[in-house]
């Protein structure tokens, strides 16, 4: 199966990305989420150990198929990793349906000018070319609007493109993440500010190529749409940003052609006590609330 199967499939967009890439920063805070204290593990490769074992259950449950969950998002030690005795990538994609798709970034700089940028990555290319390699379709880069500051936002779009043109040169389709940050008081204003220089750097990418984008449900219902009806944007998908999953769910819900890529809000309800039955009963539920409201817009 092809870039363009895959292609395909996120295109129908009907169902949703799960957001499987917690990183070592915000791993420990998803385990115990999870239900999985700090003290039952020491150190790093205990900890990521643990993370995969939830991830690996949660990609093996029965409702986990392409029928619902179109693409799911990985940590880079995930996709040097295993699901059910095969490389994660290939048992996403042959086995489960699943498109699957490389977290890049290596964490936020301090802010400035309201905004987080993304820390450098300077192995990037062999990070891509490995990515290409085990069967990746594309990549997710996430920075972070803390205010409606015009120089922070065209600053954080600009490094984003900048980054996605380098992932496109590979062959990948890049998911841009500038998330806005839920809480601040001018979320609004910045999501304004944020549409349209997302808008001015399509306007520069080259014809032919595509691009996805990764944003914060907004405050105005289809107010992305022009981003979601532009010709080199594949698909709109958006966090759940600390919403609540049925607060993230009808948000969702009234925008139209934009599908979720949730993470939190995916494994709310999960717990490693419960058994599998219970387990997989919970994940059923979530997943088909969040494909409704993927689909509704």
């Amino acid at each position: 199966m092809t870039q363009t199967d895959k292609a395909a499939k996120i295109r129908a967009g009907q169902g949703f990305i799960a957001a499987l890439d917690q990183s070592g920063g915000s791993t420990p805070k998803a385990l115990r989420l999870y239900g999985i204290e700090e003290d039952r593990y020491s150190g790093e490769t205990e900890m990521f150990d643990l993370i995969h074992a939830m991830r690996a259950r949660i990609v093996r449950a029965p409702a986990f198929t392409g029928e619902a969950v179109i693409g799911a998002i990985l940590f880079e030690q995930t996709m040097d990793r295993e699901f059910e005795g095969a490389p994660s990538a290939t048992y996403l994609w042959e086995t489960k349906g699943v498109v699957p798709f490389l977290k890049i970034d290596k964490g936020l700089e301090e802010a400035a000018n309201g905004v987080q940028l993304m820390k450098p990555m300077p192995d990037l290319d062999a990070t891509l070319a490995r990515a290409v390699e085990k069967g990746i379709f594309g990549t997710k880069e996430r920075s972070v609007v803390g205010a409606a500051n015009a120089e922070g936002i065209e600053a954080i779009v600009a490094q984003q493109f900048a980054v996605g043109n380098q992932v496109l040169a590979h062959g990948l389709i890049p998911i841009l993440e500038p998330e806005v940050t839920i809480s601040i008081a001018d979320k609004a204003e910045a999501e304004a500010m944020l549409r349209d220089a997302i808008l001015k750097h399509l306007d520069t990418l080259p014809e032919g190529t595509e691009i996805m984008l990764k944003l914060t449900l907004p405050e105005e219902p289809n107010f992305y749409a022009p981003l979601v009806d532009h010709p080199k944007v594949m698909s709109v998908v958006a966090l759940s940003g600390g919403y609540s999953r049925d607060e993230a769910n009808d948000r969702l819900s009234k925008n139209r052609g934009v599908i979720a890529s949730f993470s939190r809000a995916l494994t709310e309800g999960l717990s490693d006590a419960q058994d599998d039955d219970a387990f997989n009963g919970e994940l059923g539920k979530t997943i088909e609330s969040i494909r409704a409201a993927s689909v509704a817009g």
